[in-house]
């Protein structure tokens, strides 16, 4: 193992011995899990540089094992408008739980970009958290290897413009229904959610109606109850 020099976002912070605390932190690289050393004394150099809720350039050296050693670290943004909202800071966490769990068994950079577009969207008041919790898991899902089928129902038929459907929880896949929910407009959104940026998304209008459905549906999919 040799050095990185890599962006990343803590994920969860342990508190080690008297000074120290283990990070987990998701990378452009992966997973990695590193021992900052003294960071939790007054006059620590690392300390700013390992908030929760922020996005940092870190330098990584090689430690026993997989855990590295944190040489460095820089603070390159700090999403602090997401402390002023309850809703917001609550999902900010429920986000980084996830993607926790979701990395110890999937190591892929994608994690790193999912995480940086939910912070910097739950950052922006501007961006609605429906739209923001629904890309979510949609990505969520996707990267977990369970993507969500927006093109064809439960009889492998393809989904009709025509046609009503619902999200059929036990089976995780849309089923026709005349009194479902899920219309053509909340399927065309599901596709625009898998395909695109959250900082894309944010931009295509007449999409509010359909965020409460479409954000719904991608959470039960998703199964992260």
């Amino acid at each position: 193992m040799k050095a990185e020099r890599t962006r990343a976002i803590v994920l969860r912070r342990t508190n080690y011995g008297e000074s120290d605390r283990i990070l987990q932190l998701i990378t452009p690289l992966g997973k990695r899990s590193a021992m900052a050393r003294g960071v939790r004394k007054p006059r620590s150099k690392l300390a700013g540089g390992v908030e929760l809720l922020a996005e940092s350039e870190l330098l990584l050296r090689p430690g026993k094992g997989d855990l590295m050693i944190l040489s460095s670290a820089r603070m390159t943004a700090f999403y602090r408008e997401i402390m002023s909202d309850y809703d917001r800071l609550t999902f900010a966490y429920e986000v980084l739980k996830l993607i926790s769990r979701g990395s110890e068994n999937i190591d892929s950079p994608d994690w790193f970009n999912v995480t940086s577009e939910v912070l910097q969207a739950l950052d922006d008041k501007k961006t609605s958290l429906a739209l923001t919790k629904a890309w979510f898991y949609v990505q969520y899902s996707a990267l977990m290897g369970d993507e969500l089928n927006v093109e064809r129902d439960i009889h492998g038929a393809p989904l009709q413009a025509d046609q009503r459907y619902r999200y059929a929880v036990g089976d995780k896949v849309l089923v026709q229904h005349m009194a479902g929910e899920i219309t053509a407009s909340h399927i065309k959104l599901l596709r625009l959610l898998r395909e695109r940026p959250l900082h894309v998304a944010r931009h295509v209008s007449g999409i509010e109606e359909y965020l409460v459905v479409v954000a719904a549906t991608a959470h039960q999919h998703a199964s992260t109850d």
